[in-house]
């Protein structure tokens, strides 16, 4: 074998080594990314490839980020979170009405995430215990929490007057927004959390077969609660960001269909409904189709209502295809 020939084995090696790592999903979820990119480019490039339009984008896809990280979990331990979107509208008002009281950013910090992580033992309870539908039991408090927040404010928004706190919704470090550099650390530690731990690996195993899961060892109902604990704690996270970056806490936070794009993340992702299947990384990839979208009909102006049935028709198109692959499997 010449040397040629050696240079073109070793491109093929390494070419199979990139696909094997990536994944076939991943890829093809690369390349509907790339498609979307040059539509939306071809169409508005003047704008679309401007630095501040980059940077609108990763901002906006910050707090889908966190919720589609989490609800991976969720998912892919064979539950469902729909009131993720109601989370972090009630943790939004929970942060601004501590830091009015206090003064203190940590204090409202603090509410947000204990508030959210609440919540989420409420779900887990319900759904552990009370053997509730997971589906129906988020959709329940999901109506309760909502109604909490409205509650709690009155109804209006609270302003937020700190700027310590602001800092987190405005502020740059190395040129790039503090929002931006958070959502990097959060995947960094969910896909760690979800791929390289035991807790992790059990996950994966009380979605893929809860009965075998008990057989081995590990207390399912605790891993249950646990995992609807994280999902409320993220929501919390969710909530504090859009509350710095808003500089208000508002009821109706998340009530835009948060949930509904959460799930389409990560089900575009490749996490399959029945559980037991899912990645951060794939995860992530469907936060930034629907971030490039999101952003792309806005652009090209885009009615809403259009804009509404392409997101619907997306959650659809991703189930399909993720019965498809189940299928094949």
């Amino acid at each position: 074998m010449n040397s040629l020939e050696l240079r073109a084995s070793k491109a093929q090696t390494d070419a199979r080594g990139l696909v094997e790592r990536l994944g076939v999903h991943n890829i093809s979820l690369l390349v509907a990314l790339a498609i979307l990119v040059v539509i939306f480019g071809s169409l508005r490039g003047d704008v679309f490839f401007s630095s501040r339009n980059l940077l609108n984008i990763g901002l906006g896809i910050t707090i889908l980020g966190v919720l589609a990280m989490s609800q991976t979990v969720v998912i892919v331990g064979g539950g469902l979170d729909i009131a993720v979107g109601a989370t972090v509208g009630l943790t939004t008002v929970s942060t601004a009405m501590a830091i009015q009281a206090t003064g203190s950013p940590a204090a409202g910090i603090v509410a947000g995430l204990v508030l959210g992580g609440l919540a989420g033992l409420v779900n887990g309870i319900i759904i552990t215990y009370g053997r509730v539908n997971a589906v129906i039991a988020t959709l329940g408090t999901m109506a309760i929490f909502r109604g909490i927040a409205f509650i709690m404010s009155d109804g209006q928004s609270i302003a937020i007057f700190s700027d310590t706190f602001r800092f987190i919704g405005i502020g740059r470090i190395l040129g790039l927004p503090l929002l931006v550099w958070i959502l990097v650390l959060t995947a960094i530690a969910f896909h760690l959390f979800l791929a390289r731990s035991i807790v992790g690996r059990n996950i994966y195993a009380l979605g893929g077969n809860p009965v075998v899961a008990r057989f081995s060892g590990i207390n399912i109902n605790r891993y249950r609660v646990g995992i609807y604990i994280m999902s409320g704690v993220a929501a919390g996270l969710a909530g504090i960001l859009l509350a710095a970056r808003t500089g208000s806490g508002q009821p109706v936070s998340g009530s835009q269909g948060l949930e509904l794009e959460a799930i389409t993340a990560a089900v575009l992702g490749g996490c399959a409904l029945q559980g037991g299947k899912g990645t951060i990384v794939g995860a992530l990839l469907g936060v930034a189709i629907i971030g490039v979208l999101n952003n792309g009909m806005i652009l090209t102006s885009v009615p809403t209502f259009y804009q509404l049935l392409a997101k619907g028709s997306l959650l659809i198109l991703a189930v399909v295809i993720a019965e498809y692959h189940l299928n094949r499997t």
